[in-house]
């Protein structure tokens, strides 16, 4: 008898199991050409798959390749074939499920609007130096602050302005590598 099941007295259990979600970072290694990201997307649309974050550049521009670093949360199961199914389309070199691979480094940019006066705004600046927050541009009624850093990092401050008038906040999704000697 499974060990799963003799713990929990029944198979629900080993159900259960199999089915935890987790949030995956991957690496996809692509051509740059036209309709690479739209194909890409549209295999998590047409699955189902939900994408949590997105981000894509060209970064070898000699050889002609993007990479686009997409943030999903799945099933082992599901993610093996998110995974099978990327690697089948043609302009894609590699995929690599840097979560599962090892402690990456991820990486986030955010500006962050926020109003106020008097109080409220000294204790904004405050909350900012603590967080690293670099002001990018001031008026006598609000900040634009760039933020960088764990995707954490960067909500727990986005929820800190909240009350002290956040306005609008843009952010550019995950930015991932591994670590290590080793390229994708």
């Amino acid at each position: 008898m499974n060990s799963h099941l003799r713990a929990s007295g029944s198979a629900y259990f080993l159900t259960a199991a199999k089915n935890n979600k987790e949030r995956h970072t991957l690496s996809v290694l692509v051509d740059n050409e036209p309709g690479i990201l739209a194909r890409i997307a549209g295999l998590f649309s047409a699955r189902g798959y939900n994408i949590e974050s997105l981000t894509v550049s060209e970064t070898e521009h000699e050889q002609g390749l993007s990479r686009i670093t997409v943030v999903t949360i799945a099933s082992p199961k599901t993610l093996r074939q998110i995974k099978l199914q990327l690697e089948r389309l043609i302009p894609v070199h590699k995929v690599h499920d840097l979560t599962a691979e090892g402690n990456p480094l991820e990486r986030e940019l955010a500006l962050v609007k926020v109003a106020g006066a008097g109080e409220k705004r000294v204790e904004t600046l405050r909350l900012a130096e603590a967080f690293r927050a670099q002001v990018v541009d001031a008026s006598t009624t609000s900040f634009i602050f760039e933020i960088t850093g764990k995707t954490s990092k960067i909500e727990q401050f986005i929820s800190l302005m909240v009350p002290l008038g956040l306005v609008e906040v843009v952010r550019t999704g995950l930015s991932a590598i591994s670590r290590g000697p080793d390229g994708m």
